[in-house]
């Protein structure tokens, strides 16, 4: 069977992040299922500049070989985990640039959201969404957020997001979504 691929978007890419142990939690959780097949895509692996083409590659061919490199990823997947940092009530400068650099790879894709700082990260959620709903994706409505007094023994390494029960569950309620809509977008993305 042909199942949806989806990528694991580890958004930060600081040496000091939660990010990487937090995809791999999710990793973790999400290769106990045979509906999706999985992969850990790290920003640190295409390090784009900030933005400077002529314009979107909606428009015009990227001239950066990385964006390129990461274009062809996009393209490669089916749905996407967005791991993402909470800074400043919004997403990292590395996810926006990497959204950014893509836009027909990004269209008619599902996008769900595991996010972590001192609100969980739900403000970066809400802003992903938004930016996810303009490079025409579908976001899942469950995310999975840690929150403030979770967050804090993570962040000072006192404890791992692996040793959080109560994440499994709602893990598993998010990619129960993110597998509906990643498998109709993709029927629907091979028919058109």
């Amino acid at each position: 069977m042909n199942v949806p691929k989806i990528g694991i978007i580890i958004s930060s890419t600081r040496a000091a992040r939660v990010g990487q142990q937090a995809a791999e939690y999710v990793a973790t959780v999400a290769k106990k299922r045979t509906d999706l097949a999985f992969e850990i895509v790290d920003l640190r692996d295409y390090p784009m500049p900030f933005f400077d083409e002529v314009a979107s590659n909606a428009y015009v061919p990227s001239t950066n070989e990385v964006a390129q490199t990461w274009q062809k990823k996009i393209a490669s997947l089916d749905g996407f985990i967005f791991v993402t940092a909470e800074y400043n009530n919004s997403i990292t400068a590395a996810l926006k640039n990497a959204l950014d650099y893509a836009y027909p790879e990004w269209n008619r894709k599902a996008a769900a959201y595991f996010s972590y700082g001192s609100a969980g990260g739900a403000r970066a959620v809400q802003h992903l969404r938004d930016i996810c709903v303009e490079l025409q994706m579908a976001p899942v409505r469950q995310s999975v957020l840690i929150m403030g007094n979770d967050f804090y023994p993570i962040m000072n390494g006192e404890k791992q997001v692996k040793d959080l029960a109560n994440l499994e569950p709602q893990v598993n309620n998010m990619l129960d979504q993110l597998s509906w809509w990643a498998t109709a977008l993709k029927s629907a993305r091979e028919k058109a």
